[in-house]
């Protein structure tokens, strides 16, 4: 990739833009404690753009997350879209595209999870960001599930999101155990319970 035109597109945008790529970049690779004069600096903005826009850093924090889920829960429709009709191909295919987040350059873990952990201040507006982040993930989870004839998709949903989370985790810290791979098995046994195909 060319940077020198990556950095003249990111100039065109404005601050609000510029302030989001840039906390987004730093934010996942150096955590969300990264100071905020260092997201200013690379945004090249003025400290005011960042209040008049978010109203400080938690706010851009959020923001930065809350478009992240956007995109996060489209890959994983258009993950689920790939595999047709039956639910359980449908599963297959979105745990066959997962194997394949941690393989991206820069590979940190789960943005959320990583925030999630990160940010002591409970009343941290990002939390309520990734809450209803993972919820609208179970909730996809839980539809195929019961589209699927699971007994208790409710509880396998939360099954499913635990092998999410904890391979993404894993990769992040132990890439070498190809954690995802390994989940393949347990994801089969969730959709083992399901009802057989017709």
């Amino acid at each position: 990739m060319d940077t020198t035109k990556t950095q003249k597109a990111a100039r065109g945008e404005g601050p609000r833009e510029r302030l989001l790529r840039a906390a987004g970049t730093l934010t996942y690779r150096e955590g969300a404690h990264v100071g905020i004069d260092a997201i200013l600096t690379s945004a090249d903005v003025a400290r005011r753009s960042l209040y008049q826009h978010f109203g400080g850093k938690d706010g851009l924090v959020a923001e930065v997350l809350r478009e992240a889920s956007e995109r996060t829960e489209q890959g994983y429709s258009d993950a689920l879209a790939s595999g047709g009709d039956d639910p359980r191909t449908r599963l297959r295919a979105l745990f066959a595209h997962l194997e394949t987040v941690p393989d991206a350059p820069g590979y940190r873990g789960c943005p959320f999870v990583n925030a999630d952990l990160s940010l002591a201040d409970p009343a941290h507006p990002a939390h309520d960001v990734i809450r209803a982040h993972k919820r609208r993930l179970r909730a996809l989870l839980e539809a195929e599930l019961r589209a699927a004839g699971h007994p208790d998709p409710v509880t396998a949903g939360v099954q499913l999101m635990l092998l999410i989370d904890g391979a993404a985790v894993t990769a992040a810290s132990r890439p070498d155990e190809q954690p995802a791979a390994a989940a393949r098995a347990l994801v089969e046994l969730v959709i083992s319970q399901t009802a057989p195909a017709s």
